[in-house]
């Protein structure tokens, strides 16, 4: 990797670029953890909508906010028709949740954390709880204090649910890098026939894990740290 190749790597900012049929050709770190919790397609999409008319690049001010992160910039730029690249500007308010902590984590049972979560919750609640586990999944390393006081507060911010379904399953082709090592991701899914209250959560940016809302669904994404 030489100098501009290792700069663009350490760049804070998502740095993509797509082929013409929208696969990823090259994506950095940051990017990475932007993939993690949103489509491909719609950020192919994005780079499409703000691409200049004719070949060259162009940076575009905006005020957009994907899950997690608010942009206020980006730039798209093409030479042909092969490829497209596209870097976003995070703004200072934007999580920085490349920065995982995984210093004060313990090889925990993720499977047995969840279903004392349930069992706390039920007696709270009227909801029918339902279960997909990977059984494939060892145990791993994780901060079991605040993920299950995280998980509480998603069941709380599915009070009224008739149905939740809580999945642990390992992320087919997804990593994330955390001080130079890459590590698979698991990920805990929690959906509802309900529409997640929000404010509910609380969530700290120093935390071990990335927590995503998006209407009635909560992800929690775990390294699988051995």
């Amino acid at each position: 990797m030489d100098f501009f190749e290792d700069w663009v790597e350490l760049d804070l900012n998502p740095v993509i670029t797509f082929s013409s049929t929208s696969k990823i050709l090259y994506s950095n770190s940051e990017a990475q953890f932007l993939l993690n919790r949103i489509k491909q397609k719609e950020l192919y999409e994005l780079a499409l909508n703000y691409a200049p008319k004719s070949f060259g690049a162009e940076t575009s001010y905006i005020d957009l906010t994907i899950q997690n992160y608010t942009f206020y910039a980006i730039t798209v730029k093409y030479n042909n028709e092969d490829e497209i690249h596209m870097k976003l500007y995070k703004s200072t308010i934007a999580k920085k949740e490349s920065t995982l902590n995984i210093k004060n984590i313990n090889s925990t049972n993720i499977f047995t954390l969840v279903d004392l979560a349930i069992s706390t919750n039920k007696i709270k609640t009227a909801a029918v709880y339902k279960k997909n586990y990977d059984p494939s999944i060892p145990e791993f390393k994780l901060d079991a204090s605040s993920f299950i006081k995280t998980l509480s507060q998603v069941f709380k911010a599915f009070n009224g649910s008739s149905s939740i379904q809580c999945s642990i399953l390992l992320k087919i082709g997804e990593y994330i890098k955390i001080e130079g090592k890459k590590y698979s991701l698991i990920t805990v899914e929690i959906t509802s026939d309900k529409n997640a209250v929000k404010e509910t959560l609380q969530y700290k940016e120093d935390s071990s894990f990335i927590l995503t809302c998006d209407q009635n669904k909560i992800t929690i994404d775990l390294p699988l740290i051995i």
